[in-house]
């Protein structure tokens, strides 16, 4: 009996040692972890996770951008389509999907599909210039499914860029966010079609560096401005066009490219950044075409190398290598050799930086730019112009017969004229969808004449064109071939 009780009294001592120290140890949701060495034990708590410390939650961002985010699909039908593909940079031509693999026996139409961002609640949509680059049909479908046909506002290939919209009211759209607040680390999502069939997908990733110029918008004016987000969400053959946005589903980019040898995704993506592809749609709606202000310079960004050849203090900045003649920086003072670490209130620590913030100036834009002569800073006021030394903003000829014909225009000067041995002529700058392109005409066209009647300015183009009806005769020339002559008939409505 004395041994039975001392069992349960050893057996209840026991458990009121076991809950003491369970009490003691184990309170208010904490576990501790002690050392079972001879050493002195040192406690680590493991705290239950807080939602600071949560992966962000994308769920109500991706409810808010997949309606505004939609599939764009191109047709082109033109006999003048191989010569036109050709025009577009190798780099697209994985990104931009089946467009571009067809074999050159095989018969138009040509299709390809991107995506594109709603921006409006009236249906003005941006993508990429190279989504919507010669195509004689666009369809948007949102996703609802519902299907619209496109027409191109304008496009900016300095960017690559474009402004298309559909005819429908109360559209789901997305807000511009201020990407120059976008830091690097920061989670975004990327929304839009990739592969041409996996429609409405959304990835995250997070923002891998600002700034960003990888040598793909090329010109002959070598005008482009590459400022890129890059990011490691997943973009994809047909992400092009689509959403870049913040957690809270803000707009911040364009998705634009990826870096591939493949075609495919392998880790980094860049997109537009939402400043400047706020300035390029405004410009593009109010004035159907891109109000860009220059400085005047040809520049060289500085790195160690550049640093060592010129001989330079500095590390940072961009080296001014040219100065046009009569441009904004030669009247305000600026000289070869000055390097530009400022505008503004804006540091410049490479070529991108300038570009970018440059590229949302207007010609008559007053800007403060700050140099570097000499180890000494100086600063000189100048008002940006054109290309051409201009400073008034020019408005694209626009109207439902030119929108018919599905072109931009130009009205020669008197030197380009006297090159061609010319009395006059307009010619086509940029060619959409449209009734040139359906005969197959390219850009660069000068229309000398319509109906037989010369053409020289914007204004005889459009009277010319407003008196004809049904068919109509358009004679011209392309500067690489000026003494022969081209004739097109053309349907007018």
């Amino acid at each position: 009996m004395k041994n039975i009780l001392t069992t349960v009294f050893a057996a209840v001592f026991a458990s009121l040692i076991t809950l003491v120290a369970y009490t003691y140890f184990v309170d208010d949701n904490r576990v501790f972890q002690v050392d079972s060495t001879n050493e002195p034990a040192f406690v680590n708590y493991v705290a239950e996770p807080s939602s600071a410390m949560a992966p962000f939650d994308f769920t109500a961002a991706a409810e808010k951008v997949t309606p505004a985010v939609v599939h764009i699909t191109s047709v082109q039908q033109t006999a003048s389509a191989s010569r036109e593909m050709e025009q577009i940079p190798e780099f697209f031509r994985d990104f931009f999907g089946d467009r571009f693999q067809q074999s050159p026996g095989q018969q138009r139409p040509r299709m390809g599909s991107g995506s594109g961002v709603i921006i409006s609640s009236d249906g003005y949509i941006v993508s990429n210039n190279h989504v919507i680059a010669d195509a004689d049909e666009l369809t948007v479908v949102l996703t609802d499914n519902r299907s619209y046909t496109a027409q191109v506002i304008g496009t900016d290939p300095t960017t690559d860029l474009a402004l298309i919209k559909i005819d429908d009211e109360d559209l789901p759209y997305l807000s511009f966010a201020n990407s120059d607040e976008v830091k690097v680390g920061e989670w975004v999502m990327a929304a839009g079609n990739p592969l041409s069939y996996l429609n409405s997908t959304v990835t995250a990733g997070i923002v891998s560096a600002k700034g960003r110029s990888i040598g793909i918008l090329r010109n002959e004016e070598r005008t482009s401005i590459e400022s890129f987000i890059q990011t490691d969400a997943a973009v994809n053959p047909g992400n092009s066009g689509g959403a870049l946005v913040n957690v809270d589903g803000n707009l911040i980019g364009i998705n634009t490219a990826i870096a591939s040898q493949t075609g495919s995704y392998i880790g980094y993506s860049f997109a537009v950044p939402s400043n400047i592809a706020k300035k390029v749609v405004e410009d593009l709606k109010e004035y159907g075409t891109v109000q860009r202000g220059f400085l005047g310079v040809s520049i060289v960004g500085i790195n160690p190398a550049v640093a060592k050849e010129f001989d330079l203090e500095l590390n940072q900045g961009v080296l001014v290598q040219e100065v046009v003649e009569d441009g904004s920086a030669q009247e305000a003072g600026i000289e070869k050799g000055d390097i530009i670490v400022k505008v503004d209130e804006k540091k410049i620590l490479r070529n991108s930086d300038l570009l970018s913030y440059i590229g949302r100036k207007r010609p008559g834009d007053q800007v403060m730019v700050t140099i570097n002569r000499d180890g000494e800073e100086k600063t000189f006021d100048m008002t940006l112009k054109t290309r051409g030394g201009e400073t008034k903003l020019v408005k694209a000829q626009r109207g439902e017969m030119f929108d018919q014909l599905g072109a931009e225009f130009t009205q020669l000067g008197e030197e380009q004229l006297d090159e061609l041995a010319i009395s006059g002529g307009v010619q086509v700058s940029k060619i959409y969808a449209g009734k040139l392109r359906q005969q197959g005409i390219r850009n660069g066209f000068i229309i000398t004449r319509i109906a037989n009647q010369p053409i020289r300015s914007l204004d005889d183009l459009s009277e010319a064109l407003e008196q004809e009806q049904g068919g109509v005769l358009i004679e011209g020339i392309y500067p690489d071939s000026p003494d022969e002559k081209q004739f097109f008939g053309i349907g007018l409505n």
